[in-house]
């Protein structure tokens, strides 16, 4: 129940006339609680996310040194898993927080959430881990498109815009705090404890969130659609196996070749299924609207890029420069302080310069930043990769809200769900991609780039110096690869490393160079446009089945 002080505060809110669009007073008067749940929540799935980039090169380790003996392979499984099931599932969660009430959707996914971060923390295989990865994924699929479809519930559409840029810096500082927590507890416990920083959180989350989040629901309560949620699980999982897969059966071979046409056939018929049946998880007429289809592209586009950068990075920092898990995280931080400093002020800039003009000037930097994570060698010096790392968080930061806003304003409220998950899914598919497409290149760089060196090697030992540096360095540790040879084998594989990342950058940088011209020319740049400040545009946008 509210109290006397915050129904005092909604009807004096209403007295002077202030728009609310629809909104009860006493929902609007503790907003900005509301908004510190849903960002605790928010921070919760991001963070669960991020946190297993700074023990990747752990879990590479061999068994008897603390890892799982993990391969490259198999640790862009272990990130995959999480990315793959929680972009399957979004339209489905977010369709059954429409349905039967977005609170019980949150806090549903925070309960499946915490239950696979305690299976993660007890995991004793790469298999285990895996399928914990997947359960914090169905968790994470209920999570985070209620954050954003709450928010877009209890804030009117002038304060829409600022919400979403907190919203947005809540979400990108994530992904730096992540690895600060995991180097803090890898210093100190064993690699499953980064699974556990969670719980305390979730456990704040749920309480506060019993008082202070609102109930809400689509008063329409669309069907839901499992075989779309099936087909497009299927599709995606098909795709990225294939990409994941590619540098070890080859990227010609036939079973490449098998899985590539798997998910090509798949993902075609998610399309036509999506297209023809009458409430679809996805509406593809939404992408009639230009602003919808070019700020998910976007969305989509750069979070390919960011997360197939920190997967590398943070190899890159402890395999290559040597740094441990505490040292690499905490040369991080550029990345989280930059991102806070400036995603608050990205609606002002958007206000005053257009959502184009902020959005491409995001990827350009992105861009930018890219390039310069080209240039990383085996001794660059920790200034160039911090100034890379701020550039890198700037251009995102720029990016996320207008990109957010405008994918947002583009549905109508009541399909606040199907707008929030599209947003989400954008994210995550973004993301499952960037880790496969740009680990699988770097993988094949850093295996043709290692073997010759490695060729002498006994077979059980090649396979493991060829797997990934993490796994050189697992066998120089336990005196596997001694002296001269050891010190042969470790520059070789730094050297394969870094040019695997410059190639995966390069690539990366391309990909967002290409967005920012397309969004330029295709956002509004309007800039008292209702995109801008948030208020859906209703009338827009043909809704499937009308």
């Amino acid at each position: 129940m509210s109290t006397e002080h915050e129904r005092d505060a909604g009807v004096a809110i209403t007295e002077v006339g202030v728009d609310l669009d629809g909104i009860d007073p006493e929902v609007y008067a503790k907003r900005w609680k509301t908004l510190a749940v849903l960002c605790a929540s928010l921070i919760i799935v991001i963070v669960g996310n991020t946190v297993l980039n700074v023990a990747l090169p752990t879990l590479q380790r061999p068994t008897d040194l603390g890892g799982l003996g993990a391969s490259n392979t198999a640790v862009q499984w272990v990130v995959d898993a999480y990315g793959l099931i929680f972009a399957g599932l979004l339209f489905t969660a977010a369709a059954l927080g429409d349905r039967f009430g977005r609170k019980g959707a949150l806090q549903a996914g925070l309960l499946i959430f915490a239950a696979g971060s305690v299976l993660g923390s007890m995991a004793d295989s790469s298999g285990v881990l895996i399928a914990a990865r997947a359960i914090m994924g169905i968790g994470a699929a209920f999570v985070m498109p209620s954050t954003l479809s709450i928010l877009t519930n209890v804030f009117p559409a002038r304060e829409r815009a600022k919400a979403i840029a907190i919203w947005a810096g809540i979400s990108g500082s994530g992904a730096a705090v992540g690895p600060i927590a995991s180097g803090l507890l890898l210093e100190h416990y064993w690699w499953g404890s980064v699974f556990l920083v969670n719980l305390p959180i979730i456990a704040v989350a749920m309480i506060a969130g019993q008082r202070l989040v609102p109930k809400s629901k689509d008063a329409t309560e669309s069907p839901l659609d499992p075989i779309g949620a099936l087909l497009s699980i299927v599709g995606l999982s098909a795709l990225v196996y294939a990409i994941i897969e590619g540098p070890h059966h080859g990227w010609i071979s036939a079973a490449s070749v098998l899985w590539f046409g798997l998910a090509a056939v798949v993902l075609v018929a998610f399309g036509v299924w999506e297209w023809r049946t009458r409430h679809p998880m996805l509406d593809l007429r939404l992408f009639r609207n230009r602003r919808f289809a070019v700020s998910s592209g976007g969305i989509t586009l750069v979070f390919f890029a960011m997360f197939g950068t920190f997967f590398m990075l943070s190899q890159y920092l402890q395999g290559v420069l040597e740094y441990s898990p505490l040292g690499a995280s905490v040369r991080m931080l550029p990345f989280s302080v930059v991102m806070m400093a400036v995603a608050p002020q990205t609606p002002k800039l958007v206000a005053r310069l257009g959502a184009d003009r902020i959005g491409a000037a995001g990827l350009l930097l992105v861009t930018a930043g890219l390039i310069g994570t080209a240039m990383f060698r085996p001794d660059t010096a920790y200034l160039q990769l911090a100034v890379t790392m701020g550039v890198l968080a700037g251009g995102m930061a720029l990016t996320m809200t207008p990109m957010t806003t405008q994918l947002m304003a583009s549905v109508p409220r009541d399909r606040a769900g199907m707008g929030s998950a599209t947003n989400d899914t954008t994210r995550e598919l973004g993301g499952a991609l960037g880790v496969a497409v740009l680990g699988s290149l770097l993988t094949s760089q850093y295996t043709s780039g290692v073997s010759s060196t490695v060729a002498g090697l006994p077979g059980d030992v090649r396979e493991i110096a060829e797997g990934s540096i993490g796994g050189v360095r697992g066998l120089i540790e336990q005196g596997v690869l001694t002296g001269d040879q050891a010190g042969r084998i470790l520059t070789s594989a730094k050297d394969a490393f870094v040019d695997g990342l410059s190639i995966a950058a390069i690539v990366a940088a391309t990909v967002t160079f290409v967005a920012a011209i397309v969004v330029k020319r295709s956002l509004p740049s309007d800039r008292t446009s209702p995109e801008v400040t948030g208020e859906p545009a209703r009338a827009e946008v043909p809704v499937a089945g009308s």
